[in-house]
């Protein structure tokens, strides 16, 4: 792969723009390749002088390692903080950078000690900004040269500003990080009151306590024997744990449960501080958090910064040997040792981050600590291509031999039809309509993918639990499997002339299928993608009591899925009425349809997707006040009353009926219309960079978003089959033409599904959101600095 491509897809996609434009740069350099190629062709001209040296190495960056105290762990928790950053108390960072290059002066200076191979001069100004002065512009063909270290010197500040102001960014971080975990400390020994056995203070240096020591003096209070050791000369002395700085703090742990949530809402929160070990527990989880976050922002500015100097690098040898000069030493000498190249606070911050981490979250186990700190990305398995080829093919053959059969035993024409598509093929649809929207969210994966729009990331995916588009394929075509194996064996038109009936067994096919695939769902055994089966169940729930929980994007992301599945969701209904009280399923009969009891539960299905979104629009309008939450839920009301009107239309009939649903129904259409056009996907915007779309497009080719906003518009109106009385289609019935629309449905989600998170994706590219925001267990309270 060319080191381009490769440049390109270890970028972090979040900062995409503030990385080094190796392309641009790159394209001029193939400019000037072109001018001398050209002008080689001129007799009299001579031939360049060859290079005089060689760039300079790059150096990577290396964290250090962590060292073993000799004291035990059970005390060590409890020790006061001495913080991540050596920064003083007044809050002044400590100066690890120095501008030690003696090429960085103020001034313009001369990078070779002979005047004849000089090439370039590069000057510092005040605002530690690097300017480029080409000494050979008067040569034929200069000015493209220019304009390379013009470009190049753009490109270098704009990488340095970015770097420094994502450091100062993380070690401000860092100091709030410590004063948090000295809280933490401080809660352990509030709440755990250990009583430990400590050494004598004079033997510390020479006789340190074993982690496994039991021993327990009750006598001895906390604050006496949970010290932390500090040098001071050649004696050890001790500093008391901050137990008092819990007087000035605050809990902000946030309710969890729907039940803790209604008790904040009508008692209020208390303002009252108990610190007991179920707050301790919610403070160390949030804790954990935060660390992995903010290391995982480590290692990213660590990748960005060793990135972009070997851009700088591959692109100055480019010039270097397009152009036979000598520009690349000076020039990567200065990047060595400017901000960029010389700061090691982000590494000196890894170290001490890995340190404090195996110490107080992982229980001192190194493995386990860095375990949790730096994940492993998860690798393709060949296993799963190979069942993928063998489950799609079982598919394909069962599908082809469904509709041998079909032909072959002329069941559209035969007189069981009607009853088979009444009662056996609402079942089975129930798991086509599941299986199409796997097939489509995988092909959104697959997209995603292609054009780098960091989906696990928008999703909250933990690192490696993600799954890909083999994996969703996977799930589709054993779903389809099961599915349609499971329909031929329910081909049969006709009942036993005996027993007046059809075979027991083979009715109760999909009721075993679904009872499978729920208890599929909700194994505890880490079987089948149980990480990704939890994540989904917890954002279910979290939709089934929206109002209660805060709203997050896959919370409403999955509602906005439940949305599109109204009739999977109604073919629920189905199965519970049909095995139930108003079917005799060995006859394949129901009076489900005449039952109130079914038609009243038949509205409010069709409601529930809305109203989860409907509730969550609430939810964010009050706890954010943007009145675009407000507009959204209205969004959603209409279509509440839309899918009311056209559900009691198709019951009742009659021309009022009609009215009603055609108007709450054109309502609801230009109001979704709307809203995912200019909203959720943000185009249509009249000045942007692209007209009628946005300034920023994943896809090179327009045209795509113009048939996807088409599409969007005529499956939008699919609607409209229910009020124009199309009960029935020329050899098709009318249980089969509700799927084929709902069908066309879930495809237009599919797409919805690529452009939404598109747009998501490039709002975090324009804010550089490239971290997951962790809330902090601990405020502070009446001024005090005592953090």
């Amino acid at each position: 792969m060319k080191f381009g491509r490769e440049y390109e897809v270890q970028m972090i996609q979040e900062w995409r723009e503030v990385y080094m434009d190796y392309r641009s740069l790159k394209s001029i350099v193939k400019q000037v390749l072109r001018f001398h190629l050209q002008k080689q062709q001129h007799p009299y001209h001579p031939p360049p002088p060859p290079p005089t040296g060689e760039t300079a190495p790059l150096h990577a960056a290396s964290t250090g390692g962590t060292g073993a105290s000799g004291l035990s762990r059970r005390v060590s928790l409890y020790r006061a903080f001495s913080g991540l950053t050596n920064r003083a108390k007044g809050g002044s960072p400590k100066k690890s950078h120095k501008h030690n290059n003696p090429l960085s002066s103020k001034r313009h200076y001369h990078l070779f000690d002979d005047d004849e191979d000089q090439v370039i001069l590069i000057n510092e100004d005040e605002t530690g900004s690097y300017n480029t002065t080409f000494l050979c512009s008067a040569e034929e063909g200069g000015e493209m040269e220019v304009q390379f270290f013009r470009r190049l010197d753009g490109e270098f500040n704009k990488v340095l500003r970015f770097y420094r102001q994502k450091v100062e960014s993380v070690m401000e971080e860092a100091d709030e990080l410590s004063r948090q975990l000295n809280v933490l400390i401080a809660l352990r020994v509030k709440v755990e009151n250990p009583n430990v056995d400590f050494p004598d203070i004079n033997s510390l240096s020479s006789a340190p306590t074993s982690p496994h020591t039991t021993n327990r003096t009750p006598a001895i209070s906390p604050l006496e024997v949970i010290k932390e050791m500090e040098q001071t000369e050649d004696k050890k002395v001790f500093k008391p744990a901050p137990v008092e700085m819990l007087d000035h703090i605050k809990l902000k742990i946030e309710p969890e449960t729907p039940l803790s949530m209604l008790k904040c809402m009508i008692m209020g929160l208390s303002t009252e501080q108990t610190f007991s070990k179920p707050e301790l527990k919610r403070a160390e989880e949030l804790m954990d958090r935060a660390f992995v976050e903010f290391y995982q922002k480590l290692r990213f500015l660590k990748s960005y910064c060793f990135l972009n100097q070997l851009a700088f690098s591959k692109i100055l040898k480019k010039y270097d040997k397009t152009t036979s000069r000598n520009a690349s030493k000076p020039y990567l000498h200065t990047v060595d040792h400017s901000y960029l190249g010389s700061c090691d606070e982000v590494s000196s911050l890894m170290s001490r981050v890995e340190a404090t981490f195996i110490k107080h979250f992982a229980n001192g186990n190194h493995r386990e600590g860095m375990k949790c700190l730096r994940t492993k990305a998860k690798r393709e398995k060949h296993r799963i291509t190979y069942f993928l080829g063998f489950l799609s093919g079982c598919a394909v053959a069962l599908a082809i031999a469904i509709s041998v059969l079909v032909h072959i035993r002329g069941i559209t024409k035969s007189e069981g039809r009607h009853q088979y598509m009444e009662n056996i093929f609402p079942l089975y649809s129930m798991f086509g309509f599941v299986a199409v929207h796997l097939f489509m969210y995988a092909g959104d994966i697959y997209f995603w993918r292609r054009y780098r729009v960091n989906y696990p990331f928008i999703f909250g995916f933990e690192q490696g639990t993600d799954l890909g588009y083999r994996e969703v394929l996977l799930l589709a075509s054993a779903l389809a499997v099961f599915t349609f194996g499971g329909a031929i064996s329910n081909l049969d038109m006709e009942m036993d002339p005996r027993t007046k009936s059809f075979s027991v067994i083979t009715e109760l096919v999909p009721l075993g299928l679904l009872i499978f695939f729920m208890i599929t769902l909700f194994c505890p055994l880490n079987i089948i993608y149980r990480s990704s089966r939890y994540f989904f169940i917890g954002c279910a729930f979290r939709c089934l009591l929206s109002p209660l929980y805060k709203v997050i994007l896959p919370d409403f992301f999955l509602a906005d899925q439940l949305t599109t599945q109204v009739q999977t969701f109604r073919s629920l209904l189905f199965y519970v009425c049909y095995y139930g009280w108003g079917g005799d399923f060995k006859k394949r009969t129901h009076t489900c349809y005449e039952s109130d009891i079914y038609k009243e539960l038949y509205l409010v299905v069709a409601i529930i997707p809305y109203w989860f979104r409907f509730a969550q629009c609430i939810r964010r309008l009050v706890e954010e006040k943007d009145k675009m939450n407000g507009l959204n839920a209205l969004k959603y009301l209409s279509t509440i009353l839309a899918v009311a009107a056209r559900t009691i239309f198709e019951t009742k009939r009659g021309t009022y009926w009609l009215t009603v649903a055609v108007t709450t129904s054109t309502i609801a259409t230009l109001f979704n219309t709307y809203w995912d056009i200019f909203r959720d996907w943000g185009l249509m915007n009249r000045n942007s960079k692209n007209p009628w779309l946005r300034d920023k497009l994943l896809i090179p080719y327009k045209s795509i978003y113009f048939i996807a906003m088409v599409v969007n518009v005529v499956l939008r109106l699919a609607w409209m089959q229910t009020v124009l009385g199309i009960r029935e289609a020329p050899f098709l019935h009318r249980r089969a033409l509700v799927a084929v629309v709902t069908i066309l449905e879930i495809v237009r989600r599919g797409i919805w599904n690529f452009f939404r998170l598109e747009n998501e994706h490039l709002n975090n590219v324009g804010k550089y959101r490239a971290f997951k925001s962790v809330p902090l267990p601990f405020q502070e309270v009446g001024g005090s600095k005592s953090m």
